[in-house]
């Protein structure tokens, strides 16, 4: 999978989403709708953060790669969100017990 990184902030209308995720924008709308995509809404249109661009990559490839339904999709990258909000949060208790032993 496409590692994506994001120097600044950025900020993607509904159009762009779809276009940096090789989707139609129906796809977006959809996944809205379904609440699988999260946006801000701003004078009428949807933003996307750049949390939201990788997570919308991510449920896009799967679908394309494995033919997956597209709530599966979405579930399979709240999962992968989640074990990597788990990891980081073992590894920084890792490094506090660390800290701990070269402190005594």
């Amino acid at each position: 999978m496409d590692v994506l990184w994001l120097a600044v902030p950025a900020v993607f209308n509904a159009d762009e989403l779809a276009r940096a995720c090789g989707m139609e924008p129906a796809w977006v709308h959809m996944h809205l709708e379904a609440e699988t995509l999260r946006a801000d809404e701003v004078d009428g249109a949807w933003r996307f953060d750049s949390f939201g661009l990788v997570r919308a990559r991510r449920i896009a490839h799967l679908e394309l790669t494995f033919d997956a339904d597209p709530q599966l999709a979405a579930l399979t990258v709240d999962l992968l969100e989640e074990v990597a909000l788990l990891r980081r949060q073992l590894q920084a208790l890792r490094r506090d017990c660390e800290d701990e032993v070269l402190d005594t």
